[in-house]
């Protein structure tokens, strides 16, 4: 890799993908489930030198993944992740795609078996400007997805900060590092989220295990 190719993956990064990578210890073996068009997975591959793998549904971000000669399958969380074998992976990350999920207190718990750490993040729906927008127009929001309406998003489980955390604790999974994306897009690293961070912060960044 060229220092051409590295600063042009270094400037295409976005910042929550940024903060998951800043997690990722180098050297170590990932799982990226949703891993989209594979822009995480690539970062760590030459930046973090991981041994990386990933799990995409569809088939077009397989096709971009492969591309890139990146390690992808075609696959779906909510259905192969049994198929993993327990602690086969030093981090197993999910970016963005829990509120996608049909189950995710199943698949949340499958992150937590087959990872030593799990990676999860994801838009907080406790937004402050969520909730305006309800108050406001009495319809519902949509998250991170301007171009679509409420019948077309993906998103079938919004999820708060607060409500991960209440999740978590009743699977019996260990937060170990959290991390909110204030709103204009700075990280704001604490042991769990400060107070305000359901209301205030557009994204939670979580390190999990289970042991």
């Amino acid at each position: 890799m060229n220092a051409g190719d590295a600063a042009a993956r270094l400037r295409s990064i976005r910042i929550d993908l940024q903060v998951v990578a800043d997690m990722v210890t180098p050297e170590s073996r990932v799982l990226d489930v949703g891993c989209g068009d594979g822009a995480l997975l690539d970062y760590l591959v030459h930046f973090k030198r991981v041994d990386g793998r990933g799990l995409e549904i569809s088939q077009a971000g397989v096709n971009a993944c492969v591309g890139q000669g990146l390690s992808v399958i075609q696959g779906d969380a909510d259905a192969d992740l049994k198929t993993y074998p327990s602690k086969s992976f030093d981090y197993i990350i999910l970016s963005q795609t829990l509120p996608a999920i049909h189950d995710p207190k199943a698949v949340l718990l499958e992150l937590a078996r087959i990872g030593r750490r799990a990676i999860v993040s994801f838009p907080n729906f406790g937004h402050w400007k969520v909730r305006w927008h309800l108050l406001r127009h009495g319809r519902t929001p949509v998250v991170d997805s301007p171009t679509h309406e409420w019948f077309e998003t993906p998103n079938i489980h919004p999820c708060t900060i607060k409500d991960f955390i209440r999740l978590c604790d009743k699977l019996d999974i260990t937060i170990e590092r959290a991390i909110s994306l204030s709103h204009w897009g700075y990280p704001r690293p604490s042991r769990l989220p400060r107070t305000m961070a359901n209301l205030l912060d557009r994204h939670g960044l979580f390190l999990l295990r289970k042991d």
